[in-house]
């Protein structure tokens, strides 16, 4: 069987690197290219160099529309609007599109629906295996107990970091939302400041905070009178992100078009 070829779109970022490292040292697939912005200082540079290792002799690239035609699959942590263009290019290539961008729009996660007609894609807010547990648990203890209980969110992350609350924070209080059988929207306050007033029963809260090297902290606190119930995740380092999102690429070979998220990865 031939080498599974998985690119990186935005290689020479962090989580560009951590990906490429991460599938040099992965079983059963191989770096297969890599592509940055045109006025990156990483183009030309060797793959296998930028992800820490032994020379490769592939280059990165500034045309995803070449990377997209080369490789399996491909794994994407860029920005939205980078993300709708590869999104089609993913659908027009059939590769398994793993996608990990957050911050999108409505006409971003248009795009991303639209490749999976066509495609397998993959997406989720966080590709941690604990993330993902979280969500689910989430979920059920959101479910479990009633309105008495307050739901906040609050997470923590790199001062780098453009989109607030993170794509974690809103997946989980999705999950929150889910198992009281609300809409986010709905119940959903992002954010707080001056004479707010008393908290309204049934709100879901986010808290974001921002400072330093923190690749991501979340809790879910559960508040009631005389107890409360904390739900966390710590990552003490992006590798957790990039194994997932490897696992991913590798899970999706073979597998229909669709949507598929990391709950159908792991088999939650």
């Amino acid at each position: 069987m031939e080498p599974y070829r998985i690119g990186i779109v935005g290689c020479g970022g962090r989580m560009g690197r951590m990906n490429l490292a991460t599938i040099a040292a992965a079983e059963g697939c191989v770096i297969g290219g890599g592509t940055d912005r045109p006025d990156s200082p990483v183009i030309g540079s060797d793959l296998g160099l930028l992800a820490g290792g032994e020379a490769l002799g592939l280059t990165v690239g500034d045309d995803p529309v070449e990377l997209f035609a080369a490789v399996d699959a491909v794994i994407d942590f860029t920005t939205p609007a980078a993300c709708r263009r590869h999104a089609e290019l993913a659908a027009q290539a059939e590769v398994v599109y793993v996608v990990g961008t957050t911050g999108l729009a409505e006409a971003d996660q248009a795009a991303i629906d639209q490749a999976a007609i066509q495609t397998v894609v993959i997406q989720a807010a966080n590709m941690s295996l604990g993330v993902n547990l979280l969500q689910a648990v989430t979920e059920q203890v959101a479910r479990a107990l009633d309105a008495d209980y307050d739901i906040e969110v609050v997470e923590m992350h790199h001062r780098h970091k453009v989109d607030a609350p993170s794509g974690t924070a809103l997946m989980l209080g999705e999950a929150a939302a889910e198992g009281r059988g609300v809409a986010l929207n709905d119940v959903a306050c992002r954010a707080r400041d001056g004479q707010v007033g008393a908290r309204p029963r049934g709100e879901i809260g986010f808290a974001t905070l921002r400072g330093g090297d923190v690749a991501g902290e979340h809790s879910v606190i559960f508040a009631a009178e005389g107890e409360r119930i904390v739900l966390t995740h710590k990552a003490s380092s992006r590798e957790v992100f990039a194994q997932g999102a490897v696992k991913a690429a590798l899970w999706g070979r073979d597998k229909p078009s669709g949507l598929y998220s990391m709950r159908d990865v792991l088999g939650l």
